[in-house]
């Protein structure tokens, strides 16, 4: 059976974050009751799960989705909110794993996922988009004509348009002396990524979608033409099932399970800074910066500042996290030090060894779209788009996830495995950091 994850007290509701401050549709989709059938179900409420339903009724599959707990419950409802192309690896490292023939089609897909994310909104922008457009990717460390190589590098590749920016212009904007080139992607925005993932639901439902929450898969078992899933008070027999928990998986499907491990990520809402937030940012655009153990904010217009980072196997709540993610935001800002927390929250994400999404086929009909952690909202809608097109047309553009395969994450050790190597990560941030800035 598997379980429902809970982090600081939460109970299948959303947890207090900016997110859930801030819906602007509150209200509460279905509860599965009753014995039903469909051609297709997706379990998993996230922004993949989401995606794919969405797809399929875009392509006139009327599909169902059940939910553990709320729709964009986990890392969806709670992530940094940035949209730009590409995968938690880095594309030079795709490029070395699978060829650049390959890593173009792989990035493609992201590119193609920005289209479909600004489409999906349509006239809901001033709800969902914040901020003006936008990212910045800054380099901690002083290294000339690296980050302007690497432009150059990713317009040819991904055939976008970034734009190279020195030191003396993001200093200009944002004033940490811990900051040297960077490279703004200017078609990059910010989302409410909660709001985002109930309003994509809610079109899907439109299109003849059904869509439950609350609806916990505990079992699945084949049936003569698919699968049936059984939930607390019901259950969906189909042709054709999508698994997308990632993280929250729990022991549902074994091989899925022990394929990513839960990774919890933070973020901190300041209460308003005022005029003291220009003595340290000017610019409104989103802002991350190249240290594995990186920092990623942007700011509001009441002058909050939404601050986040870290990764970690160990899970502070409330104070204590309020007062660690204040220490690294006054590390890059010591201008700010004094400025206080309104809410402070974290999640987990699932994390592939590989760090590229894991999707495709179990066995025929069995489908799965999971371990998007770290890499971003627009990879999870391209695995949304490659399921639904395999399943609706036979579309075998899925396969091109398979030199990133299910590969063994090392549970139960796994996540002691992971803290040390992410420890190991930050000394290496910090040798060269000592190395390059001096």
């Amino acid at each position: 059976m598997p379980i429902r994850y809970k982090y600081a007290g939460e109970k299948g509701e959303y947890i207090d974050s900016y997110y859930s401050r801030t819906l602007y549709n509150p209200g509460k989709f279905s509860t599965l009751t009753d014995d039903i059938n469909a051609k297709v179900c997706v379990i998993g409420g996230g922004m993949a799960g989401v995606a794919t339903l969405h797809s399929l009724v875009e392509k006139g599959e009327k599909a169902v989705l059940i939910e553990a707990n709320r729709i964009g419950w986990g890392a969806s409802g709670r992530n940094g909110g940035f949209v730009s192309p590409g995968y938690s690896q880095g594309a030079g490292d795709i490029v070395k794993r699978v060829g650049e023939c390959h890593a173009r089609e792989l990035l493609s897909l992201t590119t193609d996922a920005m289209g479909i994310i600004n489409r999906r909104i349509g006239n809901q922008g001033k709800k969902l988009k914040e901020n003006i457009p936008g990212l910045l990717d800054v380099s901690w460390f002083d290294e000339p004509g690296t980050v302007e190589k690497n432009v150059e590098f990713l317009n040819d590749l991904m055939s976008v348009d970034y734009e190279f920016w020195p030191k003396e212009k993001i200093r200009d904007y944002y004033h940490s002396n811990h900051y040297y080139d960077a490279f703004l992607k200017p078609n990059g925005f910010q989302l409410h990524s909660l709001n985002y993932t109930i309003h994509s639901a809610r079109e899907a439902e439109k299109g003849g979608a059904r869509v439950f929450e609350n609806s916990p898969a505990l079992n699945i078992s084949k049936t003569t033409n698919g699968w049936k899933i059984l939930t607390e008070n019901g259950s969906v027999t189909v042709d054709e099932l999508v698994i997308c928990c990632s993280a929250y998986i729990g022991s549902l499907n074994f091989k899925l399970s022990t394929a990513t491990l839960p990774v919890a990520t933070y973020v901190m809402l300041t209460e308003p800074i005022g005029d003291r937030l220009k003595d340290a940012i000017k610019g409104k655009w989103g802002v991350s910066d190249n240290r594995f153990s990186s920092n990623y904010y942007r700011t509001f217009d009441d002058t909050s500042l939404f601050w986040g980072g870290r990764v970690s196997m160990f899970r502070p709540a409330g104070k204590k996290l309020e007062q660690i993610m204040k220490n690294d935001l006054f590390r890059v800002y010591p201008q700010l030090r004094g400025v206080r927390a309104a809410v402070a929250w974290g999640g987990l994400m699932g994390y592939p060894v590989h760090k590229m999404p894991q999707i495709g086929q179990l066995e025929p009909g069995f489908w799965y779209a999971q371990g998007f952690g770290g890499s971003g909202m627009t990879s999870t809608i391209a695995g949304g788009e490659v399921i639904s097109n395999a399943i609706v047309y036979g579309d075998e553009r899925y396969k091109l996830f398979e030199p990133y395969g299910l590969d063994y994450a090392g549970k139960p050790f796994g996540p002691i495995v992971a803290q040390t190597a992410y420890w190991l990560f930050q000394l290496q941030d910090t040798y060269k950091e000592w190395r390059l800035n001096g």
